[in-house]
Formats: structure tokens, sequence, C-alpha cells
């Protein structure tokens, strides 16, 4: 129990240098209270933002080297970091950070989520009320879900049958630093993967995924070697 609690705490699933707002976790407990507060700390970054940044759409400031496709469709207010790529029919909704070398693909879809440098989330893939760090990769088709059928808070499990209300009607997912989603994997709400963790392909993943686990298609978990 005390292993998972852990992961609910932004220390123990990012490495905060390699973000472009290493600040947006100063005030929180759980990592979790970071997703409301995202457009509001994009205003106050938006005013104190270098030169190389520019205002490309009203509410959206993307920086040198970051290369976006005539397709893309980008609504503010969201910040991009330098030498992404934001390819075809990418759609960035309302309220996104998104750190350096970060690579957006075609048909994905981000809202109201923060990006952590090197993340990949190249074809397919939905990101909604989600935080991914740093160099996590979501395979094709992955799917982040962030609200549950009853429409009633997201709770995060913790074990032994017990879970934590996270206090938010939309939670996607915390994604832990270097983890691998595999292809068409579906997170429910309030998921939480750690830190070079990996899950199998066509995978439902519910609840929280130690560090340096792998979780399988028949819901076993087995340490990585």
């Amino acid at each position: 129990m005390e292993r998972i609690n852990s992961l609910f705490y932004a220390k123990n699933l990012f490495e905060r240098p390699h973000t472009i707002v290493p600040d947006i976790f100063a005030a929180v407990e759980y990592a979790w209270e970071v997703l409301p507060k995202i457009k509001e700390f994009i205003k106050e970054l938006a005013e104190h933002l270098p030169p190389d940044f520019e205002q490309v759409a009203g509410g959206v400031w993307v920086a040198k080297g970051t290369e976006i496709d005539a397709s893309a469709q980008i609504k503010g207010p969201a910040i991009i970091g330098y030498d992404c790529e934001i390819r075809h029919a990418a759609f960035i909704r309302e309220n996104v950070i998104i750190g350096n070398e970060v690579v957006v693909g075609n048909s994905t879809e981000l809202k109201n989520a923060l990006l952590f440098d090197k993340v990949e989330a190249p074809h397919f893939n939905y990101v909604g009320d989600s935080i991914l760090g740093y160099k996590a990769h979501l395979g094709a088709g992955v799917i982040l879900s962030n609200l549950k059928s009853a429409k009633d808070n997201v709770r995060i499990a913790v074990g032994n049958g017990e879970s934590l209300d996270s206090g938010l009607r939309k939670f996607g997912a915390l994604i832990g630093d270097f983890a691998e989603i595999g292809c068409n994997a579906v997170l429910n709400p309030g998921t939480i993967i750690g830190r070079e963790s990996i899950v199998y392909p066509l995978t439902m993943v519910r609840g929280v995924v130690p560090e340096r686990h792998i979780l399988k298609n028949d819901g076993s978990l087995v340490p990585k070697k």
C-alpha cells in the first residue's frame, strides 16, 4: 500500500528538470491536482516566455524549431516548447503545455494535458486530462480515457479494494518517465503508470502499475529485469 501511494506524488513519477514548467507541482499534494491549474498556469507562464517563443494564434505560443503541419489544429490556450513535431491532423485543444522535442502525431488529440520533454504520442492517440512524463511513449491507438460512464468523480485504486477520491470529474492518466504503453491499450480514468513500466498492447488498464513493472494482457504484473 505504501509503495503504491508513493506514486500519487509527482516527485516519484516525473523528473521536474525535463519540463518547461518545473514549478507547476510546487503547491499541490497529489500529482493530479495540477490538472485544474493548467489553464491559469499557461496565462502566468505566457507573460514570461523567452523571446524565441512566437504567438502564432490567440493564446497559442510556440518555441523556435517546432514544426507544425498545415493540417494540424491548435486551440489555445497552449504553449509548445522547442523542436517539437506537430504532425498531420493533430488536434491540440484547450489548456495544453507541451515540452521540448515532443511528437504529437497523426490524428492525435490532446486536451487539458501536460507533456514533459521528449514525449511521443505519434499515432491516433487520445490524451485527455493527463500528464505524460519524460520520454513516455504511447503506441498507436492508445486511449487515455478521462470520464467515467457514471459521470461521478474519478477514484484511484490504492489496493485491497480501497480507493481515493481524486475530486475530479475528468482525470485520465499519470504516466511516469520512460513508460511505454503498447498499441491499442486503453487506460481507464484515474490510471497511474510508474516510471519505466511497460503495458502490453491491447491491454485494458485500471488502477496503479508500480514503477519498473510489466503489465501483461491477462492482468498479471511482473517486475522488469
